[in-house]
């Protein structure tokens, strides 16, 4: 089953504060233990410093050290001087030169004999004035530490203390227990604390998620989500997803509208082909009124077919596959070839066509596509320009681009309407009243806008209300263009 990330996030870091918690009593228990192996053998080193000085201070004081009491056993030392070693905690043992031990301590009378052998061995090969070093017996391990007596004081040559490695400690295992105890306790308040700061935190995330949900239902993409003067990651998010929601917006008040428009344009030539068909179907065989009809619908047919052509060119180019067939393309001779047959529209609509400017200039790209853009701007400044008007074409290279001009006299385009001219489907109200002909579909300049830009160039209008507009096509030259991603 899903979880949230509130409890995602409480669960790691619950098991982060457990090993945080597991590895700080370890160094805890295992600093301890260091500082205790430190007190053992400073311990060790007092005692067996303790017991030098009881000996030297013995003889010093002129009191004999070693007596022997039995022949059999050998030398000991003196029933006094014993006396003031039994004061001397843990494992004390003193020897002579020859090895043989003169004094044992209570702690190492109580071992057994094994252990008190194994202990005596360890002892004479112990390195005098070194390390402590940790011996085993049976059943318990001794950290010692020998003393030698360079002057042989009564015979005394070694001095050797010890104490237990393993004899329990309070404060590990108090320290261990203590953990063990607490550390429930502290997980349980860490987690419901971390659950609750989470749902906190993650409470205006809950906010926009609701929110969101009730704005992309496609009914409410005009709210936005509330804002605040913060500049945190939530704040980021809700302006991310505001602007996210502004271009869906957008781009659905576009689709309603493209679809209304290509409905209405569809509609227009649809109804004109049914009624010609139906007229052609009730006339007589071979009449001229059945020609006319026929010749109706194919006109209304080839209006659809371009209609058509021209949503699959835009869709085509919607989707990135606005395929183009890149070669070197000398401009001069095809706009000159646009220019001739601008002269000839220009004649039938009574404008004057002129190119007072035409240069060689070659650029990298489609002929058909360019030949399409510039015609389509040409065919527009005779449409929209009146008997008696001008269209004035132009091509020159300016700063390594080719720049292809056309400039009329006709009707222009409004201020407030120039940010929609290269929409789909727009068209001016001006243009629209036109009841003297059939306008297009306004289509072309949208299409003309993504032939340039996919030529890498580009495609601006200037324009006056009354006073004829000017459209400018710039595209990058060959000396500028990289071939090899052509």
């Amino acid at each position: 089953m899903a979880t949230s990330i509130r409890a995602q996030l409480t669960a790691t870091y619950a098991t982060a504060l457990l090993v945080t918690l597991a590895a700080f009593g370890g160094v805890l228990l295992a600093a301890r233990q260091s500082a205790q192996e430190r007190e053992l053998a400073q311990r060790v080193a007092a005692e067996a410093d303790l017991a030098v000085r009881i000996v030297r201070q013995a003889a010093a004081a002129g009191d004999p050290v070693t007596a022997v009491s039995d022949p059999r056993i050998g030398p000991v030392v003196t029933p006094k001087l014993r006396t003031l070693l039994e004061g001397v905690p843990d494992y004390v043992l003193v020897l002579d030169s020859a090895g043989r031990t003169l004094y044992n301590s209570f702690a190492i009378r109580q071992l057994d004999d094994d252990d008190q052998v194994a202990l005596s061995r360890a002892a004479i090969v112990l390195p005098p004035s070194g390390p402590p070093r940790p011996i085993n017996l049976r059943d318990r391990r001794l950290l010692v530490l020998a003393l030698s007596d360079p002057g042989h004081v009564g015979g005394v040559a070694r001095i050797v203390a010890g104490v237990e490695l393993d004899q329990p400690t309070i404060a590990p295992y108090d320290l261990g227990g203590t953990l063990l105890l607490a550390a429930p306790v502290i997980l349980l308040v860490s987690v419901g604390a971390a659950y609750m700061i989470a749902g906190r935190a993650f409470r205006p995330v809950e906010i926009i998620i609701n929110e969101v949900e009730a704005i992309t239902d496609g009914r409410s993409l005009h709210r936005r989500l509330a804002l605040d003067d913060s500049s945190d990651e939530l704040t980021r998010l809700a302006r991310t997803l505001n602007a996210m929601m502004g271009r869906l917006e957008t781009s659905f008040a576009a689709l309603r509208r493209f679809t209304a428009d290509a409905s209405h344009e569809l509609k227009t030539p649809l109804t004109v082909l049914r009624a010609d068909v139906e007229r052609a179907m009730s006339a007589n065989p071979h009449t001229t009124e059945q020609l006319v009809a026929l010749e109706e619908a194919l006109r209304e047919t080839r209006r659809m077919a371009d209609l058509v052509d021209s949503l699959l060119t835009l869709a085509r180019a919607d989707e990135g596959r606005f395929d183009l067939v890149r070669e070197p393309v000398d401009l001069e001779p095809l706009a000159r070839e646009i220019y001739e047959t601008a002269v000839i529209l220009g004649e039938d609509a009574g404008i004057t066509v002129s190119m007072p400017v035409l240069e060689a200039v070659t650029v990298l790209g489609d002929r058909e596509r360019l030949r399409q853009l510039f015609m389509n701007l040409v065919v527009n400044a005779i449409k929209y320009t009146a008997r008696g008007g001008r269209v004035d074409l132009s091509l020159s290279q300016r700063l390594h681009s080719a720049t292809f001009t056309v400039r009329d006299t006709g009707i222009g385009i409004a201020a407030g309407d120039l940010p929609y001219i290269f929409e789909r489907f727009w068209r001016a109200d001006r243009v629209r009243s036109r009841g003297s002909e059939r306008g297009g579909f306004g289509l072309g300049l949208a299409i003309g806008q993504y032939i340039a830009q996919a030529h890498g160039g580009s495609l601006t209008v200037t324009s006056r209300l009354g006073r004829g507009s000017v459209f400018t096509v710039t595209l990058p030259d060959v000396t500028v263009t990289d071939f090899t991603k052509s």
